[in-house]
């Protein structure tokens, strides 16, 4: 059965709902991140925005403190969902590299079986153009494909990510160009929402202080849910605050996380500057792109590259080679002593038809003694050649077992031949 994208995906990504939903590998501190939103809220709708119904002069007016609030953190909600559960820009893989790029130097060879083959090269960075100035793009070695500018790999979520600005971990994904928008609109929203309940706190802490006409201390005692609550987001300002005033500057400034960093460590100029003003109209009120990645469709099996033949299947096919002229000169061996063999049987009956058969006895002692010496049968060596690819064949000789029996084979016809010529 044809598998989907999402479940095939190379990356370190968590998908939900048949891929509908996308997460970086640590979406579970995204459940810390709701807690720490949630809790607080509820906290201050059930000991103090319950208490402010009734508390200003139209006498249904306190309940829109309560509505607010719950609406601010549904809508807070939502932002942290669109930043942490969509593709944040990811730049689909390649099957292999892109074989254009591909060069051959012959400077660089390397002797392979006594031949020098050219290595093979492939650029680490190249150059693009980006508002008339030359900006150097690196090639990734997992996607296998040269980064567009401002992209970088996650190392977390192991995927290529347009204009990377880095990962949060609260959120659980990469912020890059498809919820950048978001992001910031989440921390600003969270910043806002600190500053809401951190105010009406301290409202109910005045109030409870004029009803009694008590001190700051015992309007604190009396509700001490209202003192953990700015206690609460007094810290959290400090960080969701300090994080929007951040990102405020980086939109002004045209710039990423990333590049802020890394350009401030090497001292380069930002060609990605706009002007203030239409960098804020180039986060906020662009389109935002559509994913390049259909996480739901139909995964297609790469095409497998032929790889081209290595020097083991060289080197076996040289044994082989190797090992059928051993054997032709072993045959060729064997050839010559049966040959060899054949003619001394044909001289020795020869030599017996001639002389007759007064000389049968003699003649049949010469035979033996012939035989006698052919059983010490002549080593058969072969040449030693050369091949057409340089390399020398080794000497290979019959072995004694083999000689020996073949002389008495030759002994025991030579015995039958001189009992007939005798009859």
């Amino acid at each position: 059965m044809a598998k989907r994208v999402y479940e095939v995906w190379k990356g370190s990504n968590k998908f939900f709902l048949g891929g509908r939903l996308m997460f970086g590998p640590d979406a579970r501190s995204l459940l810390i991140t709701l807690l720490l939103i949630i809790v607080p809220v509820v906290i201050f709708c059930v000991f103090v925005a319950r208490h402010l119904r009734h508390e200003f002069s139209p006498y249904n007016v306190g309940y829109a403190i309560f509505a607010v609030a719950v609406a601010f953190t549904v809508y807070v909600l939502v932002l942290l969902l669109l930043t942490s559960a969509r593709d944040p820009g990811i730049v689909p893989r390649n099957a292999h590299p892109p074989e254009e790029e591909f060069r051959y130097d012959t400077s660089a060879s390397v002797e392979i079986g006594g031949r020098q083959t050219p290595s093979l090269q492939f650029p680490r960075t190249k150059e693009v153009m980006v508002n008339g100035i030359p900006v150097r793009v690196k090639y990734c070695d997992t996607c296998m494909l040269y980064r567009p500018p401002r992209c970088s790999h996650c190392s977390t979520c192991d995927n290529c990510v347009e204009r990377f600005d880095h990962h949060c971990p609260w959120v659980g994904q990469c912020i890059g160009l498809r919820n950048y928008r978001y992001f910031f609109c989440f921390v600003s929203s969270a910043t806002l929402l600190c500053i809401y309940v951190f105010a009406l706190s301290a409202l109910y802490i005045k109030i409870l202080m004029d009803d009694h006409h008590g001190t700051v201390w015992k309007a604190m005692k009396e509700s001490p849910a209202s003192v953990i609550l700015m206690a609460y987001c007094f810290i959290s300002l400090w960080f969701v605050g300090g994080l929007t005033g951040f990102h405020l500057y980086l939109i002004s400034t045209n710039q990423t996380t990333y590049e802020n960093f890394r350009y401030r460590a090497e001292s380069r100029a930002n060609v990605y500057d706009r002007g203030c003003l239409n960098n804020f109209l180039e986060v906020f009120c662009t389109k935002v792109k559509p994913s390049r990645n259909n996480f739901r469709a139909f995964a297609q099996e790469a095409p497998r590259a032929t790889l081209p033949p290595t020097r083991e299947v060289e080197i076996e096919d040289v044994g082989e080679g190797r090992r059928v002229k051993v054997e032709d000169d072993l045959d060729i061996g064997g050839d010559l002593l049966k040959i060899s063999q054949r003619h001394n049987i044909e001289d020795i009956e020869a030599d017996i038809r001639s002389r007759g058969s007064d000389v049968i006895h003699h003649n049949s002692s010469e035979a033996d003694s012939v035989l006698g010496s052919d059983r010490r049968a002549p080593t058969v060596q072969a040449e030693t050649r050369h091949s057409s690819r340089g390399r020398r064949s080794e000497s290979w000789e019959i072995s004694p077992e083999v000689l020996g029996m073949n002389s008495n084979i030759v002994e025991s016809r030579g015995h039958a031949t001189s009992k007939e010529a005798y009859q």
